[in-house]
């Protein structure tokens, strides 16, 4: 991912030598980093007592010494942060933000109007809603890729091996144009498709001949596999592939099914969201 522009959203549990394999990666391949420091308040628990035509709103003792004292520690962060990229040559700028849940999804989103990529942090994964907040806003509101679990994985932004879970779409297409830096300069790609329908309407006659093709005539080495999901679900099924083929990256679309089907009856994205095990590429 030669000259690109990632944003790294990173928590409060983030500690700067977490951040030396990107660091290092950043000053190869000429990265600029966008580093979001997010810490979450509880709202503001306003309460108002009516006196008439008047009103008077009080605070529950100490709600903003706690909240003034998290800025404080995410700033302190912050600084750190910023000298620790300094002192390593990275070239980045670091955000800290701090705020209810609905100011951090827009810092987010914001941020990833205008990279190439998102990279989220494996330290948001102690907090497990802030985690699918800041998960469901870059997949669904910023038009930027996201990764997941490449933090301490160089192979992740430079791979040698990738594995696109191809299935014909709009998230999927997708996730293989945002893929695409890193997929030319990998030495193989495999196109995987799990139970593939070989008929015009669905995966055509040669399912993944036409992706295949546009990856090639883009420089990429590329491999078709088409695999037999035998019952087992296809999330689990793109994990099994992806370690017999000792991928350095997994690239796939994201909620190629609605978000309440897969929040209520699990799914693929789902999967590929919630394992640590391999860096996967998303986009929706």
């Amino acid at each position: 991912m030669q000259n690109t522009t990632v944003t790294v959203v990173l928590g409060a549990r983030a500690r700067p030598e977490q951040l030396d394999t990107l660091c290092r990666m950043a000053r190869e391949r000429n990265i600029f980093l966008i580093v979001l420091l997010l810490c979450e308040v509880p709202p503001v628990p306003v309460s108002a007592i009516g006196i008439g035509e008047f009103s008077a709103y009080s605070l529950p003792h100490g709600w903003q010494a706690d909240v003034d004292d998290a800025n404080l520690a995410l700033e302190v962060q912050r600084r750190d942060l910023s000298q620790y990229f300094v002192d390593q040559g990275a070239r980045s700028e670091v955000r800290a933000v701090c705020g209810e849940a609905a100011g951090l999804r827009h810092a987010v989103v914001r941020a990833g109007l205008t990279c190439d990529c998102i990279l989220i942090g494996d330290d948001l994964r102690f907090d497990q809603r802030l985690f699918n907040n800041i998960v469901q806003a870059a997949l669904f509101d910023s038009s930027a890729a996201v990764m997941l679990n490449a933090m301490s994985a160089a192979a992740a932004l430079s791979p040698e091996s990738a594995f696109v879970a191809w299935k014909l779409g709009m998230p999927a297409t997708r996730a293989i144009r945002a893929a695409l830096p890193a997929l030319q300069i990998a030495e193989e790609v495999t196109v995987a498709i799990f139970d593939p329908i070989s008929t015009v309407f669905y995966d055509g006659e040669n399912p993944g001949s036409d992706v295949a093709a546009w990856l090639n005539h883009q420089g990429c080495s590329v491999t078709i596999q088409q695999y037999p999901s035998g019952g087992q679900e296809i999330g689990a099924g793109i994990l099994k592939r992806a370690k017999e083929n000792e991928t350095d990256l997994i690239v796939m679309g994201a909620y190629d099914h609605s978000r309440l089907r897969e929040t209520v009856f699990g799914g693929t994205t789902r999967t590929l969201i919630e394992q640590r095990d391999w860096p996967v590429l998303l986009c929706h």
